[in-house]
């Protein structure tokens, strides 16, 4: 059901245009002339990414220009005409943040009344027209299911200066049918599925996106053929629950079978997919994985709890036996396989003997590395009504317990790597320190993080572009990252220039070309994406900073 159009009290004289902005909401009637340019700000996980790419796409067939990143600097909303937010609601700071951003903004309306503000994402699902309630300069409200109205509500907002909010109770257009625009030349996410038929007590997910509706396999191996075409040599398979996938039509070996069947898509080189449940993970997975060369050695498999009670509490369906048993099973198959977990430390009624559970098996588990996470409660979970809170105090000291644990294992299995030659796909600001240390950063086929020397005599010529892929020496290691500086002392090294490095060099030759006729050179891209939690795993191998969640399926990128 789509909720009506919410208009502030402040703009129900809107009709008659007025020659400024409204005191309190900054909106006018705009009448700029020209093309506008936009900026899509992005909190959360990958789904989230995955549907800023399309929010993106949608705004430039409707005639808009990614804002200049020159005009990143001019103001908070990046010297843009629209700002939209694609929220995230997992966090306990989820809310915080959205209005904190929101409140900078409502200064730069009052001086740029023309200023459009889009909130969007799973926050919006959950808040809709409260938004507008906390913060009237809000424009447009839209939801998870109906990503498609972006452009229509913003020319409604403009045309009777009223805010728009519509949010729809079931997906109305699945986003992989919508127009894109990729951040990444090289490398794609490619939904497989949205929405989620578990029910842990812990997660909001369900309620905001939906029961899981899967895509056809010919639409997905479609999709993943044509990013290859364009330039893409690695692919993400995208969706809350990847391997319950093909339930939906009657197959519950489709996930494998789509896995074997990337493996045939020409010039694909690295298949990857995030994230699996524990409960419906099945060895024909790990056999597709095993057999198909492009799919990666990497695994993300949420734990959240070593305890087989606490696991019963969140509704978990396994048990932590079971899921050694995977893990197990994995490492038989592919020994090289790095796998990474989540964990949430202090769920209502966790006790001493439950946490050191957890401890016993993220021991005998060798992550390569964790997302953990303090527990809190989030509104609207089955867990916000559960008995049994745990004293903050205490859930900070395991917390703390936990983290030492996993740092010292992580630092253990990346100290194993040295001297290994791994394959690094060289990436685009992964490493945030390259400049300084004059190296270069990317993903080694685990997805470990590994930052790269490249010998002076290279030259420009010689030196990798992002989507190319290096061959070296591991020299170096520490517990979120690999360092390879063998080329600096003459070890050998090579660069094997591919089609998504040509790619990204025609996407910048063509973002210079624009710059100097004067058009918007990049989008300005102010994203926290792979900062929240939903369901959909990891996208990297480096655990985050200490926070506090409420899900526990973190993407945050390290």
């Amino acid at each position: 059901m789509t909720a009506p159009t919410t208009v502030p009290p402040e703009a129900a004289a809107a009709d008659t245009p007025t020659p400024g902005p409204d005191a309190t909401t900054g909106r006018a009637p705009s009448t700029l002339p020209g093309t506008r340019t936009y900026v899509v700000r992005t909190l959360g996980c990958q789904m989230n990414v995955h549907d800023s790419e399309r929010l993106s796409g949608l705004l430039e067939a409707a005639g808009y220009v990614p804002a200049s990143a020159a005009g990143a600097a001019a103001d908070i909303a990046g010297g843009a005409d629209v700002v939209v937010i694609n929220t995230c609601a997992v966090r306990e700071n989820a809310a915080s943040r959205l209005y904190g951003n929101l409140g900078q903004l409502a200064q730069v309306k009052r001086e740029r009344p023309g200023l459009q503000i889009a909130v969007g994402g799973c926050l919006a699902q959950q808040d809709r027209a409260r938004v507008i309630d906390r913060a009237p300069w809000v424009d447009v409200v839209f939801g998870t299911h109906n990503l498609d109205v972006l452009p229509v509500l913003l020319e409604r907002a403009r045309h009777n200066g009223e805010a728009q909010v519509e949010i729809e109770e079931s997906l109305k257009v699945f986003p992989s049918t919508l127009p894109t625009r990729r951040e990444s030349v090289y490398a794609a996410w490619v939904s497989i599925s949205v929405g989620c038929n578990n029910t842990c007590t812990f997660c909001i997910v369900p309620h905001l996106r939906g029961k899981e509706q899967d895509r056809r396999p010919g639409d997905v191996l479609a999709e993943v053929e044509a990013v290859v075409a364009e330039g893409a040599i690695e692919v993400t398979l995208l969706g809350q629950n990847v391997n319950s996938y093909g339930v939906g039509f009657g197959d519950r070996g489709a996930f494998a079978k789509l896995l074997r069947a990337c493996g045939q898509v020409q010039d694909l080189e690295r298949v990857r997919f995030t994230s699996p449940h524990p409960a419906a993970f099945s060895d024909d997975v790990i056999e597709a994985m095993a057999t198909t060369p492009t799919v990666m050695p990497q695994l993300h498999m949420p734990l959240q709890s070593g305890s087989d009670g606490v696991l019963r509490a969140m509704r978990r369906s396994y048990r932590a036996e079971k899921f050694l048993g995977i893990l197990e099973r994995v490492r038989a198959a592919i020994p090289d396989a790095a796998i990474t977990t989540d964990v949430i430390v202090g769920f209502p009624g966790e006790t001493e003997e439950d946490f050191a559970r957890t401890l016993e098996v993220v021991e005998a588990a060798r992550f390569s590395s964790a997302f953990t996470f303090q527990y809190s409660t989030r509104p609207g979970t089955a867990a916000a009504s559960m008995a049994g809170e745990v004293p903050r105090e205490v859930v900070a000291e395991r917390y703390a317990r936990l983290v030492a644990l996993q740092e010292r294992i992580s630092a253990e299995e990346n100290q194993a790597q040295v001297g290994r030659v791994v394959d690094v796909l060289i990436g685009e600001g992964e490493g945030r320190k390259d400049a300084a240390t004059q190296r270069l950063s990317g993903r080694a086929a685990d997805n470990r993080l590994v930052h790269v020397a490249v010998p002076a005599a290279a030259g420009p010529e010689g030196a990798p572009r992002p989507g190319d892929l290096v061959r070296t020496r591991v020299t170096y290691a520490a517990p979120h990252h690999l360092v390879a500086d063998g080329a600096l002392h003459g070890e050998a090294w090579s660069v094997r220039r591919t089609r998504a490095g040509d790619a990204w060099e025609r996407r910048e030759s063509a973002r210079a070309e624009a710059a100097s006729a004067g058009a918007p050179e990049a989008a300005v891209r102010d994203s926290d994406a792979l900062d929240g939690t939903c369901g959909t795993g990891l996208s990297t191998g480096a655990p985050a900073a200490p926070v506090t969640v409420s899900l526990g399926m973190p993407t945050r990128r390290g």
